[in-house]
């Protein structure tokens, strides 16, 4: 009777772990360097598509996505990188961390200047992210300053610890800020006016959301941000947020996403990524990101900017951002 009551008992207990092993969800960890809105409906979408996965959507800033999956790849938790500005994913490319997609979807649905050679077939095209020189209305008026019409108007004393951008080294908005005033002005004109313009800074924010967020708790005056974000905020009630561009035009990065090498054996990853590929990008644009990636669609969102006049962003090699991150002092 005892050999038969632990027999039965052993019965019992591989039994529950049968049935708990046949309940786990399969895990999928996605790294993205998105902004917190999109990532709550991105999440609410994989939700009602994937029931039966747990979806993790997990926040690095670009750099961090970039450095942890160069350092992990197919051995650590990210299945998948999402809107990772191109010359990260570059940079995963060079390390060999990224899987080839080349045979999986259509790129020829893209305007042509999103399909870049140097990360073709190993990215799907996201979105373009423009930037923006974004103002506090409230914070100008409460420090008597007045509106910046220029980059030069930032270099004035009263803007003071009232300006905030993204650091280059480790955001793809700081960059592409740099990367354009480098074009415009060429690079000696370009690094003196940000010495110039250090003094004014509150601080270099590790990721490109953080502008926004300083502007939106009036901690500062001006940010050198993101327009999407800047129109989600003023879409939320915030009236005395700007935006405005300068003669320079607007920055832009083009964000894309990717499979981590040796992850795309798993059929999980390759469905959601699927879904991403070939409805959640467009499902993003029409809510966010309406700036031209899509060959015959276009989209619209409340109080977002209209005939957008870009800045010059040739030239955004891997090599070359190297080389221009080297010589960034801060």
């Amino acid at each position: 009777k005892r050999i038969l009551s632990l027999f039965m008992l052993a019965v019992i207990c591989l039994g529950y772990v049968i049935i708990a092993n046949l309940n786990r969800k399969e895990t999928i960890v996605i790294y993205t360097s998105t902004e917190d809105y999109n990532m709550e409906l991105m999440s609410e979408k994989l939700k009602e598509e994937f029931p039966s996965y747990n979806i993790e959507i997990v926040y690095h800033s670009t750099s961090t996505v970039a450095s942890r999956i160069i350092e992990e790849g197919e051995f650590g938790e990210a299945d998948i990188a999402y809107m990772i500005e191109y010359g990260y994913l570059e940079k995963m490319k060079e390390a060999h961390v990224l899987a080839n997609i080349k045979d999986m979807y259509d790129y020829t649905v893209y305007v042509d200047d999103v399909v870049e050679e140097s990360v073709r077939d190993y990215i799907l095209p996201g979105i373009r992210n423009g930037g923006a020189v974004i103002i506090n209305n409230t914070v100008l008026q409460q420090n008597g300053i007045p509106k910046p019409t220029c980059f030069e108007d930032l270099l004035d004393l009263k803007f003071l610890n009232k300006v905030s951008m993204p650091s280059p080294k480790s955001s793809g908005t700081g960059y592409m800020f740099l990367l354009a005033l480098i074009n415009a002005w060429g690079e000696e004109k370009a690094f003196e006016y940000f010495d110039k313009l250090e003094p004014n800074i509150l601080a270099f924010e590790s990721s490109g959301s953080g502008p926004v967020n300083k502007l939106t708790m009036n901690e500062v005056a001006v940010g050198l941000g993101m327009t999407a974000q800047a129109v989600d905020k003023i879409s939320s009630g915030r009236n005395d947020i700007e935006i405005l561009f300068f003669d320079e035009g607007s920055p832009y990065s083009l964000y894309g996403s990717s499979i981590v090498k040796g992850k795309e054996t798993k059929s999980s990853v390759v469905k959601v990524f699927k879904y991403i590929a070939e409805y959640y990008n467009e499902i993003a644009c029409s809510n966010f990101y309406p700036e031209t990636v899509f060959k015959n669609k276009t989209f619209k969102v409340d109080n977002f900017p209209e005939q957008i006049n870009y800045s010059n962003m040739e030239n955004n090699t891997l090599s070359r951002k190297n080389y221009i991150l080297n010589k960034w002092k801060y």
